[in-house]
């Protein structure tokens, strides 16, 4: 390989890998939202084949699993994709969340994906798709706590109790983080947007 052949491969390398990096960060900084606790964004961060799914230990050869299967009964391998999108278990938050709040939508294959779609079901306003990234973080840290209670404890919660869970989370952390934020469960679940003072996103 000449001198001159080479520096277009590196050039080649470059752009490639500059493009996948743009990509990533633009998802790797969603996961960071300054009214969600650190250590929910750091499960959503571990999304990106860090998080110990069943699949991804024996993967990596870090414990000796020989169960891979979805801890719902659902009969198929836990790969976090599957876990968090694919279930019909787990999966099933999305619609029912998509319900609570009133927009439309359709779930994507793949978690990264499925958290910028999720965000952009808003396009007309910033509060819009700052709630809605709220959610999505909500929604992981809830699955992934479920996921954790039903194989450590053998305990199970319903994906209605799960989406309660959603409701009264959500509120918690608004309130934390706003003193001026004085609406009860009761108005926060019948109608979020307006309790945020935003309208009803345009679809």
């Amino acid at each position: 390989m000449d001198k001159k052949e080479g520096y277009m491969v590196r050039e080649v390398y470059q752009a490639l890998t500059h493009t996948a990096a743009s990509n990533l960060d633009r998802t790797a900084n969603l996961v960071w939202h300054k009214q969600v606790p650190q250590k929910v964004s750091i499960v959503a961060w571990k999304l990106k084949d860090r998080l110990p799914t069943k699949l991804n230990l024996q993967r990596r050869g870090v414990a000796q699993v020989t169960d891979t299967m979805c801890v719902s009964g659902c009969g198929e391998e836990e790969s976090a994709a599957y876990l968090f999108l694919y279930c019909p278990v787990f999966g099933a938050i999305w619609q029912h969340i998509r319900l609570w709040i009133g927009v439309n939508g359709v779930d994507s294959n793949n978690v990264k994906d499925h958290l910028l779609q999720f965000i952009h079901y808003s396009r007309t306003s910033k509060a819009h798709r700052a709630f809605l990234q709220l959610l999505w973080l909500l929604c992981v840290w809830l699955v992934w706590n479920e996921r954790n209670n039903r194989l450590f404890k053998n305990t199970e919660t319903s994906i209605e109790q799960l989406l309660d869970k959603a409701k009264y989370h959500s509120l918690w952390w608004l309130k934390a983080n706003n003193i001026t934020f004085v609406y009860g469960t009761q108005t926060w679940w019948s109608n979020p947007f307006s309790c945020l003072g935003i309208d009803l996103p345009f679809l």
